[in-house]
C-alpha cells in the first residue's frame, strides 16, 4: 500500500469515528458546473439570496480557498431521525411540519467540530499539510464536489442522493494540499422517475434538475424575509419551516439511513409542531424554544408568518380566535399581514368581524392591503 492510499485509508477510518457516513475524494480542480452555476444566477432562480452571486469564480476553483491544493475531501452526515414518539396536538389545534433536518439542533456548530477533530488528526499523521474545512457556509459548489467524489449523484429534485443512505444527509468538505487516492463519481440512477418533480406543490422545477428557488417551500420559510407571494402559500400546506416532500416521494429514500446523532433527534414539540402555540410565542419564549435550532435563521417574525399561513391552510375556524387575537396585538407587520391572509382563508362571520375591526386600528399600510384582500376573500 502507497502511502497515499495509506493516508486515505486513515483520513476514511477518522471521518467514520467522527460521525460521517458517506466519505469520497476529488481532486481539487476546477469544477465543470460552474457554467451551469453562473446560468442558473443569471436566471434569477437564487431569488433573494444575494450571497450566492459572491465570488462565483472562486466557488469554481477549490484551489482558491487553499492555494496549492491537490484534494478535496467530501463528507456526508445522515440527519434523518428516528420516528418520534410525539403525541398528537390538543384538539382544535392543527400540526405544522418542520423539515427532518431541522428538528433537532443546528448541525453547524456540530460538525464544524467534527470536521476540526478529522482535519487535525489527518495533519499529525501526515506530519504537515495545509487544509481548510466548512460545512455549507463557505464559497464552493459543494454538491458538484461531492459528487466528483462519488458520495452521490445530482437527483432530478437538485438534491445529491446516495444509493445506499437516499438524500437525507449534510454536506461538509475539507480543501487540502495533501495528496490523497481519488474516488470515481456516481453515475445518475434516476432513470425516467419524475416523482420529485410532480409532487412539489409550487412547482418549483421549471425541469428536471434545476430548482427555481423562489418557489420552493424552505425558500419560502426560510430565506424570504418578507411576505411570501399570496399565489403560493397555499401550496406551502402544513410546512411550517423547510420541506421534504420532494425527497419523501424519492424512492431512494425508501432506505435512507438513520442518523445516530442524538443532536438531530426531534425536540419535544417539534415533529409535529402546534401552530397555536407557535402563533401566540413572544419573543422571549420563541427564542427559548429555538435556541441553537435552525429556525432562529427565519427568526420570531418569519416563523410566526410561516404559521399563519399554515392556519389558513389548514382549514380549522376552530382557530379565529387565536388568529383574530394575534392580528390585534403581535407587534410584526409581517405577521399581522399574515395573519389577516389566513382569516380570508378561513372565512365565516367571527373572522370577517376580527378583520373589519383590525382595519379601524391598523396603520401599516402593508398589512392594511393584506386586510382589504382577506376580506375580499371571505366575502
Amino acid at each position: 500500500m502507497s502511502d497515499r492510499q495509506a493516508l486515505t485509508r486513515f483520513a476514511r477510518q477518522e471521518a467514520e469515528r467522527q460521525g460521517f457516513g458517506l466519505f469520497g475524494v476529488t481532486p481539487a480542480d476546477p469544477l465543470a458546473g460552474a457554467g451551469f452555476y453562473a446560468r442558473w444566477l443569471a436566471l434569477g432562480f437564487a431569488g433573494r439570496m444575494s450571497w450566492l452571486e459572491r465570488n462565483v469564480e472562486g466557488r469554481a476553483d477549490p484551489r482558491q480557498r487553499v492555494p496549492g491544493a491537490r484534494s478535496v475531501i467530501c463528507l456526508g452526515m445522515h440527519y434523518d431521525p428516528p420516528a418520534a414518539d410525539e403525541p398528537e396536538p390538543a384538539p382544535g389545534r392543527p400540526r405544522g411540519r418542520i423539515a427532518r433536518y431541522a428538528r433537532g439542533d443546528d448541525y453547524h456548530g456540530l460538525i464544524e467540530s467534527r470536521l476540526k477533530g478529522l482535519w487535525e488528526a489527518l495533519r499529525e499523521r501526515a506530519g504537515g499539510g495545509e487544509g481548510r474545512w466548512s460545512v455549507d457556509t463557505a464559497p464552493v459548489l459543494e454538491r458538484e464536489l461531492a459528487a466528483r467524489a462519488g458520495l452521490g449523484w445530482w437527483g432530478k429534485n437538485t438534491c445529491l442522493i446516495n444509493r445506499r443512505g437516499g438524500s437525507y444527509f449534510f454536506l461538509a468538505e475539507i480543501v487540502t494540499t495533501l495528496e490523497l487516492t481519488f474516488d470515481s463519481p456516481e453515475v445518475d440512477h434516476c432513470g425516467s422517475c419524475t416523482l420529485c418533480l410532480e409532487a412539489c406543490p409550487t412547482d418549483a422545477f421549471p425541469e428536471p434538475y434545476v430548482l427555481d428557488a423562489r418557489r420552493c417551500i424552505s425558500y419560502l420559510t426560510i430565506e424570504l424575509k418578507e411576505a411570501i407571494p399570496r399565489e403560493l402559500r397555499g401550496g406551502v400546506g402544513d410546512w411550517v419551516l423547510g420541506c421534504d416532500i420532494c425527497q419523501e416521494v424519492c424512492p431512494w429514500n425508501r432506505r435512507a439511513a438513520a442518523t445516530e446523532e442524538e443532536a438531530f433527534h426531534p425536540r419535544p414539540g417539534l415533529d409535529p409542531v402546534d401552530l397555536v402555540e407557535l402563533l401566540g410565542l413572544d419573543r422571549d419564549a420563541f427564542n427559548e424554544r429555538f435556541r441553537r435550532n435552525p429556525a432562529k435563521r427565519p427568526k420570531r417574525r418569519g416563523m410566526l408568518r410561516n404559521a399563519a399561513v399554515c392556519l389558513g391552510n389548514a382549514g380549522d375556524r376552530r382557530v379565529v380566535p387565536h388568529l383574530a387575537r394575534a392580528l390585534a396585538r403581535d407587534e410584526e407587520p409581517l405577521v399581522r399581514g399574515h395573519v389577516a391572509w389566513a382569516l380570508g382563508q378561513l372565512g365565516g362571520g367571527e373572522a370577517r368581524q376580527a378583520l373589519r375591526d383590525a382595519r379601524e386600528r391598523e396603520t401599516d399600510a402593508e398589512v392594511l392591503e393584506e386586510i382589504e384582500a382577506a376580506l375580499a376573500a371571505a366575502a
